[in-house]
């Protein structure tokens, strides 16, 4: 199997279906006449990210692993969203340069060395480790609590949801 097939592309459907959830999240909000701030802003824990800012994790760390792996420049964003319409536009731009990236610049990318500086600490990684031990585990992580906040919000989601059906 290809780097590109365990990498690009299930990114890419993580994200279509984190903007699905959002959606939902939304559609949900509008029917209980819920302002959207009070679900963008919940959090699981006090210590933990708001939902906005999972979302901008989940960007981040997909154009991230992209780019590094196709050795390109990652795209940097203001994180500057503040309602669902900006979150879904954020996907839709990190799923677009997501999907510039073509199996062939992916060519080599398993072994080569990706170096991440992380609170002041280096860490390298082959490029099939940084993908297996890092990049996916994150986007896995803040999509999950993404979904989890909302569905603890009463946001009627199901594992479908999260999984994705054929759209």
């Amino acid at each position: 199997m290809h780097l590109y097939d365990v990498s690009i592309a299930p990114l890419i459907r993580n994200l279509e279906n984190l903007r699905h959830i959002l959606q939902q999240g939304e559609e949900y909000a509008e029917q209980k006449k819920v302002a959207p701030e009070v679900l963008l802003n919940s959090r699981l824990f006090v210590d933990m990210y708001p939902l906005i800012k999972q979302v901008q994790l989940v960007s981040d760390m997909s154009k991230g692993a992209g780019a590094r792996l196709a050795s390109l420049e990652i795209p940097q964003y203001a994180d500057d969203e503040t309602s669902f319409e900006m979150l879904y536009a954020r996907i839709d731009k990190t799923v677009e340069f997501l999907m510039q990236i073509q199996p062939a610049q992916l060519e080599g990318a398993a072994s080569k060395e990706v170096v991440l500086t992380i609170r002041k600490v280096d860490l390298t990684f082959s490029g099939l480790d940084y993908l297996e031990k890092w990049a996916m585990p994150n986007v896995y992580f803040h999509t999950t609590t993404a979904y989890n906040i909302l569905r603890h919000l009463g946001v009627p989601l199901g594992k479908t949801d999260y999984l994705g059906q054929k759209r």
